[in-house]
């Protein structure tokens, strides 16, 4: 009995309640069985009230804490430390709707980070050439481009608090900043409007093509220049200007080109080659723009600023591989930033319908039961399932995201099909974009063999390969050394759309 009291109520937790002897008991890895052994009788059985960590009401943090202990003795990556950050904390209360709120907030796109993570290589180049414009008074242009949410809007709004504080410490004169984003603009001239507006805000100007008119004579004679201030032009959306004529993005950045310019133009857009496709005659004129790409965003950054997000809440919000399950996708998907955080909240409101199946479920009243224990510890693992954000809820999140005709057409086929795309997908990541059925068969068989299935033979594989191929899944074409396979979509939606059943998974990695 007091064994037996002592594996119960002692806080063992590893073994989920199960009767062990000293005999039996796992060798620690530097002790040996003498030091096992019990050398004292056992110490006398004490009632559970008494025991600390041994109330049937109280959460076993057994596995928790020996799964922290891993991480922190494997960590060496600051995102490894993060994530040791976010399990050190309390577990936070999805029925407190101010706690709901704040999280929520935390993750709008809306809301400015504290800091700007991931892109500091980007923020240094921007304000270098901002800083050598002011300093040196002479006018420039630099081209910002990058798949949108990659933060280039966020790095200039950083970039201008940086360079006021720079102006200020180097004793420099501030420039002027104007920010005008080109999709509240009624038309495209407008720009130059905006920017006379911002010089001579008295000014009244009749006409868009007067503002432009105006600002040519302004610096190019430099005769009655209203300040000698230079002027940071921030054009957000860049593209919204192209027209037929292309020629307000044109005369735009010629405007750094006249004699008594003080225009420092910073453009952004997503069109990578904007300024070699748009813009041929810039370069004649040896005004090109500088051209600055942000690149997606990987895995390890999405997951860093999820974190940097949720670093400064007092609560733990995300069990840390639903935030690696989210990183994963997004960057495999799109690398988009802003992406990731909806994903994050849609999965937040996942947990808050769990929570509220749960409330109900817990107000139906429960068949009682003649032992405590067993009635009150599947009700406390039920409540520690949804306390948090979990890899399921995320799964949902992702699932509704990302839904569309090929994830549902994969989803479904029948077992055989599916198990050639994944024979495909595992060629791919191998290296081989293009292999051959019989090829594509042998990756096939191997599957089959490894999950106790019954493959079938090259005759039907052959003819699931044309039914995949009628469907727009696979690409069979013919050659003078057999038949050829090629992936028609991405290896990404063939893992996500088949992720959620157990030897696929096993399959795919």
């Amino acid at each position: 009995m007091p064994t037996i009291a002592k594996s119960l109520f002692a806080g063992d937790t590893a073994k989920d309640f199960s009767i062990a002897t000293p005999q039996k008991r796992r060798l620690r890895s530097n002790s040996t069985a003498e030091d096992e052994a019990p050398t004292t009788p056992p110490a006398k059985w004490k009632s559970p009230r008494r025991c600390m960590h041994s109330s049937p009401k109280s959460v076993s943090t057994g596995i928790e804490k020996e799964f922290c202990d891993k991480l922190v003795t494997s960590s060496r990556s600051p995102l490894k430390k993060s994530s040791d950050n976010l399990l050190a904390k309390s577990n936070w209360n999805p029925r407190d709707s101010e706690q709901l709120r704040v999280v929520k907030e935390a993750l709008h796109v809306s809301t400015t980070p504290s800091s700007v993570v991931c892109r500091e290589e980007e923020v240094r180049k921007i304000l270098d050439f901002c800083k050598t414009c002011v300093e040196k008074e002479t006018s420039g242009s630099l081209y910002v481009c990058g798949c949108p949410g990659t933060g280039k809007t966020m790095v200039m709004e950083k970039v201008k608090q940086s360079l006021v504080n720079w102006s200020s410490e180097a004793e420099v004169q501030q420039p002027d900043v104007l920010f005008v984003n080109c999709t509240s603009l009624t038309n495209t001239s407008e720009v130059f409007t905006k920017i006379v507006q911002r010089i001579q805000p008295k000014k009244k100007i009749n006409g868009s093509a007067t503002a432009l008119k105006h600002l040519q004579n302004l610096y190019g004679q430099g005769g009655q220049l209203p300040s000698k201030k230079m002027m940071l032009l921030i054009i957000d959306e860049l593209d919204y200007l192209i027209t037929r004529d292309r020629n307000v993005l044109h005369e735009l950045f010629m405007l750094t080109m006249l004699p008594f310019s003080r225009f420092i133009l910073i453009g952004i857009a997503n069109a990578i080659d904007l300024a070699d496709r748009f813009l041929p005659r810039l370069q004649s004129l040896n005004c090109k723009p500088t051209v600055l790409t942000f690149r997606a965003y990987s895995k390890d950054q999405i997951q860093r600023i999820l974190q940097e997000r949720l670093v400064a809440l007092p609560y733990t919000v995300f069990q840390p591989q639903a935030l690696e399950l989210c990183a994963r996708k997004v960057a495999a998907a799109s690398g988009d930033m802003r992406k990731a955080l909806c994903i994050c909240r849609s999965a937040i409101e996942m947990l808050e319908s769990d929570v509220k199946e749960q409330a109900r479920t817990i107000d139906t009243p429960l068949a009682e039961n003649d032992s405590s224990d067993q009635e009150n510890v599947p009700a406390i693992q039920h409540s520690k399932e949804v306390d948090i954000v979990r890899v399921p809820h995320m799964v949902v999140a992702l699932s509704k995201t990302y839904r569309c005709p090929v994830v549902e057409t994969i989803q479904s086929l029948p077992q055989h099909q599916q198990i050639i795309l994944c024979s495909a997908v595992k060629l791919v990541k191998e290296g081989k974009k293009e292999s051959a059925v019989g090829e594509l068969n042998k990756s096939y068989e191997s599957i089959c063999k490894s999950t106790k299935l019954r493959p079938v033979g090259i005759l039907e594989l052959s003819s699931m390969c044309k039914a995949l191929h009628d469907q727009g899944i696979l690409k069979l074409a013919q050659s003078q050394k057999g038949a050829k396979v090629t992936l028609k979509v991405n290896a990404e939606d063939i893992t996500f759309a088949l992720q959620g059943v157990r030897f696929f998974r096993n399959c795919l990695q």
